[in-house]
């Protein structure tokens, strides 16, 4: 979110407040101004693809970079739609990574296969498709996260869904509106998996986005034979969000396929966790996307849990994960990857020695408060 609101201010969105209420004053489609100097999407993937979509779009050139980690993930991906809509967008390796120099021009829109079940692309090209001249037609391998079609109806532009086709008629927004964003999911998850590997625990965790195309982890979960319950469900801004109960579970392997994947992409992580907390073996394919993340999170997760004594195996696009054993302590390290470093610090709360993580701090990507709230927990 820093990140976001950093590069917005920088084209010139005023962004004002503090804590948990913000406020954006827009400046419409053509009041965007050419930023004054590099901007930065730090560690987020999807800081850079979206503002890629919004500065292909604006008639000046700007350039984006991120972290090193950033610079090393693939982008030429959402430079061949984005250039295919009229934009001249140049990186470096030959146009496949960051940092970006964008040259923005009036769009036009396409009809656009997905390669992969991406949501930041597809959010790119969807935002890109709003100042293009014609609809834009989007086709999913998977259907992926769906919260940007979400906003973007809940601000009255029309778009639908057919199956796996989407197709987006640009308009100017009907009015602003006022949004109450839903509890991280992904951030829920280290709780939910954590109560129910722990021993003696019972968790209830409120205001979670249930939004049926990111909550993979509760489905999940519940096959494992988790003591799972969401209850107290509403919406708010097209977003479905709920309180989710979670307590101490004896849980059992599974085997988890393509299809579930881009639903549970972010969670693969605490999944091995569980799965080497479960009783039987718990078998995860179709996850190649994570070599590309933060880090190779397949490998990346691998080492890092065998280190702590788990039966895992990599594979090419997944891994094997048997579990019935201990987790026990030893010296870790994160990578610099924010999602591996909190599941190593969720497995320390049912480890039998110590673990010793380096770069913990990696957190504060997406979660700033996790070791203040994994200490109030573990107390």
């Amino acid at each position: 979110m820093r990140s976001t609101m950093s590069c917005l201010m920088a084209l010139g969105v005023n962004i004002t407040g503090q804590g948990d209420v913000f406020t954006v004053n827009g400046v419409g489609s053509e009041g965007f101004r050419s930023p004054d100097d590099v901007l930065n999407a730090g560690n987020s993937g999807t800081t850079m693809r979206l503002m890629g979509g919004l500065l292909a779009a604006q008639p000046f050139f700007s350039v984006i970079t991120g972290d090193q980690s950033l610079r090393s993930r693939p982008m030429d991906r959402l430079i061949h739609p984005l250039r295919h809509m009229g934009a001249e967008i140049w990186g470096r390796k030959n146009d496949s990574l960051a940092p970006l120099a964008i040259k923005g021009h009036r769009l036009r829109g396409i009809t656009y296969k997905l390669p992969v079940a991406s949501a930041q692309i597809k959010s790119a090209i969807l935002i890109a498709g709003l100042f293009a001249e014609g609809n834009t037609t989007l086709i999913e391998p998977t259907p992926s996260r769906d919260h940007t079609e979400r906003m973007i109806s809940a601000l009255g532009i029309k778009i639908t869904r057919n199956n796996k086709t989407i197709e987006l008629t640009p308009s100017v927004p009907e009015a602003p509106i006022d949004v109450r964003v839903p509890g991280d999911i992904s951030s829920a998850a280290f709780w939910l998996v954590a109560g129910a590997i722990h021993p003696d625990a019972k968790l209830r965790i409120l205001n979670v986005g249930i939004n049926p195309t990111r909550s993979g982890i509760i489905d999940v979960l519940l096959e494992m034979g988790a003591k799972l319950k969401v209850d107290r469900i509403m919406k708010e801004g097209g977003e479905p969000l709920a309180d989710i109960s979670i307590e101490s579970s004896e849980l059992i392997g599974v085997r988890i396929k393509a299809g579930m994947i881009p639903r549970l992409i972010d969670e693969i992580p605490l999944v091995a966790l569980a799965g080497a907390c479960a009783n039987g073996t718990t078998v995860i394919r179709g996850a190649q996307e994570l070599r590309v993340k933060e880090s190779d999170r397949i490998r990346t997760t691998v080492t890092e849990l065998a280190k702590l004594g788990v039966d895992i195996e990599e594979l090419p696009d997944g891994m094997v994960v048997n579990g019935g054993g201990s987790i026990r302590g030893g010296e870790c390290k994160s990578y610099g990857d924010h999602r591996l470093a909190m599941t190593l610090g969720i497995a320390s709360l049912v480890s039998q020695g110590e673990i010793l993580l380096h770069d913990a701090e990696a957190v504060t990507v997406s979660y700033p408060s996790f070791w203040e709230e994994l200490e109030r927990i573990a107390i």
